[in-house]
């Protein structure tokens, strides 16, 4: 997510970096798909790269089921702009960590639930708050296929922060029929059943039905010839899933070693495309410093809120941003997907290892470090008073500058006592080692020490839990 205040904001420094544009198209979306039929995920299939160890979160405990691993979502939504009605028929196929009396999963009562199988067999389902519960119990280590049918009008709800771009989380009408979407650190439960919390990254597929004219955007990879669909391979957090919809033009670009760089643009957006064309100078200058891009594709969309924010292998991005902002935002968001999309932190008490590295790597790009370093040491130790100690976050204040700022100066101290050859050869191996996974904070001190061969804890506890500035 995008630190919408105080550092960061000026112009990027002119950096000389060829951008790859070879290839460049500009084509209309395909055709809305008819409503498809729910993904039945095989049992036999199992989706073990969507296997994952969840963890109660401490931070937002009451989102998220550590008892159940969700191992693939199928997602079939239909999406009636002249009415603001989401229909949708949501697979959920999930292991059971433990055994369970009753499946729990985050959703929002907004909806009518319609129709409820468990391994095909009907049950019933109710909505109490924002938890579903489906009187069916689970055999701990077994598989199992919960599909739920459901229709009604999204309601957002509102983010435990105080950010000037916060305001609400998940899934957003907007009047004239568009629809978007940011829920770091929940609020994907306003859109699908889910084991909303960080730890449970899962598989998806993703089909949005949408009238003439309209166009639907997904995270995951584009399904050639299948209207508005997307695959995720990698597993993802349900916080890095976005969804929108809109009269969107659609163009790729060809990243480092041709990566596709999907655009998502509306028409009001178009003195943005040239900055947004920039994605492969910047995804470029980034793999030099943090290895290969972790996805098979990246993009951007443009939507109708304040913030930016790192949904995987689909930035979501506010078409309000002001052209001097474009640039760093961008380069922040894409270096999320190195820190935070394919390494996450298992719980929001470590939100400070997505954006303190995306931060820090934005200050890179940007030039003047010793100015910025100045300016946050200024800054941090009422961050620190004012949120709380970057590893130990106040829960109303999620994602304030305490977790950025602050993270980055620790980061600083690490990337002074190493050089710049040993500090990114560790950012690459950290990434590569990790992919795919979820981490914690003694896992990365570990790693620290293990790959310099010094004793970083010192350091890193104290920056993290000192509560005034080291």
């Amino acid at each position: 997510m995008w630190p919408s205040y105080g550092l960061g904001m000026r112009r990027s420094a002119s950096i000389a970096i060829v951008a790859l544009l070879a290839g460049c198209t500009a084509t209309q979306p395909a055709a809305s798909p008819a409503p498809s039929a729910p993904v039945i995920a095989p049992p036999q299939a199992g989706y073990p790269a969507g296997k994952s160890a969840p963890v109660a979160d401490p931070v937002y405990p009451g989102f998220g089921n550590p008892a159940i691993d969700v191992l693939h979502y199928g997602l079939s939504l239909a999406w009636a702009p002249e009415t603001g009605t989401l229909s949708g028929t949501a697979t959920v196929t999930m292991r059971a960590v433990s055994e369970q009396p009753q499946i729990r999963l985050d959703f929002s009562s907004a909806y009518r639930i319609e129709n409820v199988t468990v391994d095909g067999a009907v049950h019933s389902g109710t909505v109490d708050g924002t938890k579903l519960t489906v009187p069916s119990s689970l055999t701990a280590g077994k598989q199992t296929v919960l599909v739920v049918k459901y229709a009604g009008k999204p309601q957002p709800v509102t983010m435990p922060s105080h950010r000037p771009d916060g305001g609400t989380l998940g899934l957003h009408p907007v009047p004239g029929g568009a629809l978007w979407t940011m829920q770091e650190p929940y609020g994907a439960f306003t859109w699908y059943p889910v084991n909303d919390q960080p730890s449970d990254k899962a598989l998806y597929d993703i089909t949005i039905s949408v009238p003439e004219g309209w166009s639907a955007v997904a995270s995951g990879t584009p399904v050639p010839g299948k209207g508005f669909t997307y695959h995720s391979a990698d597993p993802v957090a349900s916080y890095l899933t976005t969804l929108a919809v809109g009269k969107y033009q659609h163009e790729v670009v060809a990243g480092p070693r041709g990566l596709p760089v999907h655009l998502w643009t509306r028409a009001k957006d178009g003195h943005h495309l040239p900055g947004l064309r920039r994605s492969p100078a910047l995804l470029t200058w980034l793999e030099e410093r943090l290895g290969p891009y972790p996805f098979p594709t990246a993009g951007v969309v443009l939507v109708d809120g304040t913030s930016g924010m790192e949904t995987q292998q689909m930035v979501t991005l506010s078409g309000g941003i002001s052209q001097a902002q474009l640039e760093p935002v961008l380069l922040h968001e894409y270096a999320h997907h190195w820190f935070g999309n394919t390494v996450t932190p298992s719980t929001w008490k470590d939100v400070w290892l997505n954006e303190g590295w995306a931060t820090y790597t934005q200050w890179l790009y940007q030039g003047g470090l010793s100015e910025r370093i100045k300016e946050a040491r200024a800054q941090d130790g009422a961050l620190r008073a004012q949120a709380g100690p970057p590893g130990n976050p106040n829960p109303g204040n999620f994602a304030e500058r305490n977790v950025y700022y602050c993270t980055a100066l620790l980061l600083h101290e690490i990337h002074q006592a190493l050089g710049d050859e040993k500090f990114f050869g560790l950012a690459k191996a950290w990434v590569q080692e990790h992919r795919n996974s979820v981490q914690d904070r003694a896992a990365f001190t570990a790693f620290v020490n293990r790959h310099t061969g010094r004793d970083f804890k010192p350091l890193i506890d104290k920056w993290l839990d000192s509560p005034t500035t080291p």
